[in-house]
């Protein structure tokens, strides 16, 4: 490719052109544009990032220019800056140099003249505590004899009109004398005043000439300082945006790079083709030295099993020895049940009743800058946070966590299984099934308000009835209750802490889920992993799950411990990758469980471990010897056009379309969330903003009523035997308040829940809210007087 020649550069002219920079050894020389400008010498991958991204920067003022050969010279500061440059020609490499050492002298020639523009007071480093101490003391000392130059010129002034008034009446006097005898008398004394008129004249000018003169001196320092702060706070600001975006930038590319093709899995290639494919993508820094991220080795190994596995498995694996890694339970378990098989995960006899909707109104394209919002709210609950519907998504988080139950065929498997570690396994896909549509969702659900239900009756297509209640508000909880004719419960009680930490938001979700087996009464229990939010600042959002999940049935005490790995920029793993391991009450390895939350799980049955080498940092691997992974589960395709559709999937499309006979509570109802989804933003926002407002005026109102009630024992008896009756104690029940209010007050929240009571679970030993009935049954009659006005 042929260089545009250039023009020979001038003194003060801006020199552009591509020259050749040394990266690294990998790498070697890259092409680079450079642009030479006002001193300095900047430069950026490619002429469109001059308006963004600046990947490096010397000043020539200090620098010093050297030539190597006939096409390479090089630039350095000193050793804390060093630019190995080669041009595309000799000539070119001349034009180069030449522009160089001409900026270079202007450079030093403004430095030289804006030092000289000073006065003879020291230079002093700003950034050094006792320059900066220094610098305090001379202003102090200047302030000083400007006040004292100024109480000079006061005193002056008044001499001066003393003097003057005197001397005019002198002047009066010495017109209206008629004797010649007391002429001399009064020329004198005329004279007398004139002189000390002209003197203390003569001391104001001179103590105003002091004044002019040392304010003339220290008005050029003052204005050189002042006008480099303002330099410096502008490159501050222009700094913390262009690192902002170059972080952005940095974090695009990376997460471009480690999205590996599935040759890549080799760990002869994954080595060099990951470095080099990170390279490639990186932004060099000057001397830029590659090393691999600290990240944590393996738990494991697993290699492929023996043939004789492979052979015995299929006819006789039941002959296989204990030893091996199978037990009686599972000496008969077919590995095909597990795998993904024609078997259609909806039974022919369940007809679908209704045609449920495809599609929602696309979401507008209204821009919101989310920093100006969050820049106030760094260190906050995120639920005590007021946001408006621009960030949110037309779903509540009561209808998030119905989303559960998407792979629902997942537990239908499991109940269906004859052994728990097969079991074990189906609980396991589905806990990471539960994460599959979060990897787009960057939209914050609505939070919903007190007393809030939501109900997701799918009996006659799949099986299972669904019901969500808000059941607290401070903190905010949610309690969820779905069974199956199919054979199993899921329940759980999910309270939602986060942080926002300024470039990113965490969710900690707290609280436990339940899942329950009829025909085998295990009883599964499990926690949920933090979700991060990335790029809250600027750049693209985008979301990450990351911790440790323990899935433990506490009727065999068969475990499995899931690892869902944290995104790192140089990790040669597959993004959002996932690993787990199934174990028996005594700690035996029955499977392995590997893939990534957002796209399938497969799972090996393991024949052999024994203990390997030890890993990076002295910790020993166990070495899994398995048969062939299976797939056990697979995320469903999005629908057609879900990118403007909120990245719903096809179940969550249906989740707020609106239903007849649903409780008045019911989300779908709600008017703010049904404003938004119709593309009604600033209404939403208004109706959002009176539902805030009645909240807050509810609850204020629930407390008097429990203060009142607690000072009068005999109205307390009272209210006690009417809470004997849960329909009549609802039905008097005022409006809940919105988890997104604060607790001002501080009182604890009266609010009993509907639909749920508080237990203590003997199997798990946890306390959760409980689905005690009645809901399904008010649906039939259609009897919903007990229902608090939420909306």
């Amino acid at each position: 490719m042929s260089e545009p020649k250039s023009p020979t550069p001038t003194p003060g002219d801006t020199y552009k052109g591509w020259l050749f920079k040394w990266t690294n050894y990998i790498k070697g020389y890259q092409r680079r544009w450079f642009v030479l400008s006002n001193g300095l010498l900047s430069y950026y991958r490619t002429q469109a990032e001059m308006g963004h991204t600046c990947r490096g920067t010397i000043n020539l003022a200090t620098a010093n220019i050297a030539v190597e050969d006939s096409c390479n010279f090089v630039i350095s500061n000193g050793g804390a800056q060093t630019y190995h440059l080669k041009a595309s020609s000799e000539v070119e490499r001349q034009r180069w140099i030449t522009a160089l050492e001409l900026a270079k002298a202007k450079a030093v020639q403004m430095q030289a003249e804006s030092d000289d523009s000073g006065d003879d007071f020291p230079a002093v480093s700003p950034n050094s505590g006792q320059g900066g101490d220094c610098r305090n003391t001379e202003i102090q000392s200047t302030l000083r004899t400007l006040n004292s130059k100024v109480e000079d010129l006061a005193t002056c002034n008044d001499l001066i009109v003393k003097h003057g008034s005197a001397l005019q009446r002198s002047l009066s006097e010495l017109e209206g004398l008629r004797v010649a005898v007391d002429m001399g008398e009064k020329v004198k004394q005329v004279t007398e005043r004139a002189t000390l008129f002209r003197i203390t004249s003569n001391a104001m000018i001179n103590a105003c000439r002091d004044f002019l003169s040392m304010a003339q001196s220290h008005s050029k320092r003052w204005q050189k300082a002042l006008q480099t702060e303002r330099e410096q706070r502008i490159r501050l600001e222009e700094t913390l945006e262009q690192l902002a975006k170059q972080h952005n930038h940095l974090e695009r590319a990376f997460r471009g790079a480690t999205v590996l093709p599935p040759s890549f899995s080799n760990p002869a290639l994954g080595n060099k083709g990951g470095v080099s494919g990170k390279a490639d993508a990186s932004d060099e820094d000057d001397d830029n030295e590659f090393f691999d991220a600290m990240e944590e080795p393996a738990e494991f190994i697993t290699v492929p099993a023996d043939p004789k596995y492979h052979r015995r498995s299929g006819s006789n694996i039941s002959g296989i020895s204990s030893e091996t890694g199978t037990d009686d339970q599972s000496v008969n378990f077919d590995e095909l049940s597990l795998a993904s098989n024609p078997e259609s995960p909806q039974p022919l006899e369940l007809e679908p009743v209704r045609q449920r909707r495809t599609r929602i109104p696309d979401k507008p394209n209204y821009y919101l800058n989310l920093w100006s919002i969050m820049k106030n709210c760094i260190g906050k609950e995120l639920s005590k946070i007021p946001m408006p519907v621009n960030f949110n998504e037309p779903l509540s988080m009561l209808q998030r966590l119905s989303e559960d139950l998407e792979y629902y065929e997942l537990l239908d498997k499991a109940a269906k299984s004859h052994s728990s570690l097969e079991q074990m396994c189906y609980v396991a896909a589905f806990t990471v099934s539960s994460y599959s549509t979060t990897v787009h969702r960057t939209g914050k659900p609505f939070n919903p308000l007190l007393g809030e239900t939501f109900e997701l009756d799918r009996h006659r297509e799949c099986g299972y009835r669904s019901l969500c209640e808000q059941v607290s508000h401070h903190p905010p909880a949610a309690a969820h209750y779905a069974f199956s004719e199919k054979g199993w419960t899921l329940r759980q009680e999910i309270t939602l802490a986060s942080k926002f930490r300024g470039k990113y938001l965490s969710i900690m979700p707290l609280g436990s889920i339940q899942c329950i087996f009829e025909k085998s009464n295990n009883h599964y229990s499990w926690k949920k992993v933090t979700t991060t939010v990335h790029n809250i600042i600027v750049g693209k959002l985008w979301i990450d799950q990351s911790g440790e999940i323990d899935v433990v049935n506490h009727k065999t005490g068969d475990r499995c411990h899931l690892k869902f790995a944290p995104y790192s920029y140089f990790s040669r793993d597959v993004p959002r990758k996932v690993t787990g391991v199934v174990t028996d009450k005594d700690g035996k390895a029955h499977y392995v469980l590997s893939g990534t939350w957002d796209e399938k799980m497969e799972f090996s049955k393991i024949m052999q471990s024994s203990k390997g080498e030890n890993g990076t940092e002295g910790k020993q691997r166990t070495v899994y010897q398995t048969l062939k992974a299976k797939e056990i589960w697979r995320k469903n395709p999005l629908p057609e056009g879900a990118e403007n559709m909120y990245y719903f999937s096809s179940l969550a499309l249906t989740l707020n379309e609106p239903e007849e006979g649903v409780a008045p509570t019911d989300s779908r109802r709600r008017p703010d969330q049904r404003l938004m989804e119709e593309g009604h933003w600033d209404e939403a926002n208004a109706e959002k903003q009176r539902l805030e407002e009645k909240q807050r005026s509810t609850r204020r109102e629930r407390e008097r009523e429990a203060v009142k009630a607690a000072s009068s024992p005999e109205e307390a008896v009272t209210e006690a035997s009417i809470n004997d009756s849960p329909l009549k104690t609802d039905a008097k029940e005022p409006a809940p308040a919105s988890s997104e209010i604060s607790d001002e007050s501080g009182h604890p929240d009266t609010y009993q829940a509907l639909w749920f009571e508080k237990m203590d679970d003997p199997v798990s030993g946890e306390t959760l809210h409980i689905y005690k009935g009645g809901y399904w049954e008010a649906k039939e009659q259609g009897n919903w007087d007990m229902c608090p006005d939420v909306f």
